[in-house]
């Protein structure tokens, strides 16, 4: 069996165990007469998805048949699917994920915040898909200076192109900076218009000449975990940098750097 063949016959059963567990009540339909099977029937899905009959049928079926982003949200709507069930849908009839939606904001969870302090002595921080700085441990702000910004300036992209101390503290700003800006060029991509990575795009665009430079010159790189020189008391320190997702659809990722020149006698060896 193909790669196809099989996404079409996984996307034929994702779409019938999914209409099956909804009652007609979930979606206003009346419950009046019997049922051979559970859940909507095919017309009532295609109706409240806006689409045919004998098109959703087809579908339902696995057929080869193409389906726009419009129709897959429409979809989810009708069949409550949740953030996980709406990416495999995406994945199952586009073999790609969907875009971001949803506000970036969010409360990062207990277990994550201990988790981001405990990683003391190294710098963390956590970010959302618009990379607004929601956590960071003691080390990080020592470095970073988040605090020195509004709660709701707390951005990292904003800061690296508007805060003149976070530029001094890059050695080699104007190499890292459009490697960084080619990473956050990766998420806006992927990402909705309701997340607001437009609006940030926007406002960096009429404050910093040089955002606007390198936004629009459409630089791509390589994503740009590694190392990264840092300006530390007046002496250049190399830090090796990752990114850790946290949570895929709260769109949380936990970004460490450690000092290379930090003490390592106490890791264990492979």
């Amino acid at each position: 069996m193909d790669r196809l063949h099989r996404h079409r016959t996984a996307l034929a059963d994702f779409l019938r165990t999914r209409r099956q567990r909804i009652t007609p009540a979930q979606v206003g339909l009346p419950i009046g007469g019997r049922r051979r099977t559970p859940g909507l029937r095919r017309e009532e899905v295609a109706a409240l998805a806006g689409v045919g009959l004998t098109w959703y049928t087809w579908l339902e079926q696995g057929r080869d048949i193409g389906v726009s982003a419009t129709f897959l949200d429409n979809l989810c709507r009708v069949l409550k699917l949740d953030a996980a069930e709406r990416r495999h849908l995406y994945l199952l009839a586009h073999a790609r994920p969907p875009a971001e939606p949803g506000k970036t904001w969010c409360t990062v969870p207990p277990l994550v915040l201990r988790l981001m302090h405990d990683l003391a002595p190294h710098p963390a921080f956590i970010l959302n898909l618009r990379w607004d700085v929601l956590a960071s441990n003691r080390p990080a702000e020592d470095l970073f200076g988040f605090s020195g910004q509004l709660p709701d300036r707390r951005n990292l992209l904003s800061m690296l192109f508007t805060d003149p101390a976070l530029r001094a503290l890059h050695v080699d700003w104007d190499s890292e900076a459009p490697r960084i800006l080619s990473s956050f060029r990766r998420d806006h991509a992927q990402a909705a218009p309701e997340a607001d990575l437009d609006g940030l795009v926007s406002e960096l665009q009429k404050i910093s000449p040089d955002f606007r430079q390198h936004w629009q010159a459409h630089e791509a790189h390589a994503p740009c975990s590694g190392q990264r020189e840092l300006m530390v008391d007046g002496q250049r320190v190399i830090f090796d940098h990752t990114s850790l997702t946290l949570d895929g659809d709260r769109h949380l990722r936990l970004i460490v750097y450690a000092r290379r020149d930090a003490d390592t006698s106490a890791m264990p060896t492979a």
